[in-house]
């Protein structure tokens, strides 16, 4: 959590008790230009390195985070409120997408001979350079992780604005890469907005990739563009969960718990709209209400903790508001709802029921723990209803009709479907949406080429 901060830094609070942490002042003009020009430095020695070089160094910097599990996890707990077990899973998360591309960068990365009428053709992949990212909080370490770890592998440099109230998480990263020397190439920085603007401005600065808002994302974007500059966002989402008639009840209702209230909901890829197909919306609403009902708000450092604070009070407040309209226009209330009255950016696990698309919480992303119950009169409908969004992100589909699954996975509108699973990021799949959720895609090959040059070579 942040505090209202003056023009020279930002000062991060613990969301669970309101005690600020820290106080961070933002980078000089002078000191952003030196980290401009060292990491310019660094780059060319890096583009240098052989994939084998530089993939030991990120090895290490894999076993470090490990190593330092503990200490990375309880500040991430403190700054951000997440349930200490999964900051902790964070950091295994981080280091494991490190091991993914160690694995098997060497093939995506080799020359692919391309069929020619004459001569011998090929691609090559190539760095363009040094590329700026401008990451969220509710995932401090694994986001950026995420985001580096294809651009470094690819032989470009990399300088992130970490989120503000999360700030002490992202600067902890820079003193990790400087113990694996990865400082010249990785460099985590306190940025003003209008810092921010002149790094992407910058000539040697190559691309953008954001995670976060709409409205952020689109204004970084529309930067980019204005220089020329590739960019890659991964935006908001108010991703479907879609119980079928014939789902596993039991399944899908502990799914749908876990789905819409881990990270205390501040998730993109959360079940933010549960669309239940009628024949079985009351039993399936009966069990998950009771489920909710019974979830405990729990100091996040303890080891049990599911549900800590929200990230940040106005969060919370705009949160609430959301909740307010959306019965206001007609919703029922039916768990929680209201702030939590203790110190912090404490909220209720909320349910919605009866929502409709003419609704606020159907219409925007509800970022916080609030599930919004949909009936859908059919199959036909629960898709319409899952498409009517102005997201498309991922979305989780219940049936035990394989072959309908698979048909059905076809109609929906985002960038990733998963059946009879909760939506999730891994590093052996692409994440990424379409619609108002963004463009382009992270993980596996297709983050890796996201920055690469990929050269078209023909001999004759």
């Amino acid at each position: 959590m942040t505090s209202p901060h003056p023009d020279d830094g930002v000062t991060t609070v613990n969301p669970a008790s309101g005690e600020t942490l820290a106080h961070y002042p933002f980078l000089t003009d002078g000191a952003l230009q030196d980290m401009l020009r060292r990491v310019e430095r660094g780059f060319e020695g890096w583009r240098a390195k052989s994939l084998g070089a530089r993939l030991d160094l990120l090895h290490r910097f894999a076993t470090r985070l490990r190593e330092r599990k503990e200490e990375l996890a309880r500040l991430a707990t403190l700054e951000m409120g997440k349930s200490i077990s999964s900051a902790r899973a964070e950091i295994e998360k981080c280091a494991a997408v490190i091991n993914w591309y160690g694995e098997h960068a060497p093939a995506l990365l080799r020359d692919k001979p391309m069929p020619v009428p004459v001569g011998e053709a090929h691609l090559s992949y190539a760095p363009t350079g040094i590329v700026l990212a401008v990451m969220p909080w509710n995932f401090p370490y694994w986001q950026i992780i995420r985001a580096a770890v294809p651009i470094l592998v690819g032989g470009n440099g990399f300088i992130v604005k970490p989120a503000e109230n999360t700030l002490g998480c992202g600067l902890l990263l820079n003193e990790i890469a400087a113990d694996c020397d990865l400082d010249d190439v990785f460099m985590s920085a306190n940025l003003s907005r209008e810092q921010t603007a002149h790094v992407i401005a910058d000539s040697r600065i190559s691309g953008v990739t954001v995670t976060g808002s709409v409205r952020v994302g689109r204004i970084l974007a529309g930067i980019a563009g204005q220089y020329g500059k590739k960019s890659l966002l991964e935006l908001g989402g108010s991703d479907p969960f879609i119980v079928l008639a014939d789902a596993d009840l039991d399944k899908s209702v502990d799914a749908a718990v876990a789905a819409r209230f881990a990270n205390c909901g501040q998730v993109c890829i959360a079940a933010k709209r549960i669309i239940l197909e009628a024949p079985i919306a009351e039993a399936f609403s009966e069990k998950f209400l009771a489920k909710v009902r019974a979830l405990p708000l729990t100091d996040p450092l303890d080891d049990d903790a599911f549900i800590g604070p929200m990230a940040r009070a106005d969060l919370r407040d705009g949160l609430h508001e959301q909740v307010r309209r959306s019965v206001a226009e007609g919703a029922r209330l039916v768990v929680g709802g209201e702030p939590v009255d203790r110190p912090g950016a404490w909220y209720e696990p909320t349910v919605l029921a009866g929502v409709t698309p003419q609704m606020t919480a159907f219409r925007e992303e509800l970022f916080g723990p609030v599930a919004c119950l949909i009936e859908a009169r059919d199959t036909d409908h629960a898709i319409a209803l899952a498409n009517d969004s102005a997201y498309g992100l991922g979305a989780s589909l219940w049936t035990q009709n394989a072959a309908l699954g698979q048909a059905l996975s076809q109609r929906i509108e985002a960038g990733g479907v998963f059946i009879n699973r909760i939506t999730a990021s891994d590093p052996a799949l692409p994440i990424g949406g379409i619609k108002a959720s963004g463009y382009g895609r992270e993980l596996t090959e297709l983050g890796l080429y996201e920055f690469m040059n990929i050269k078209t070579v023909w001999a004759c």
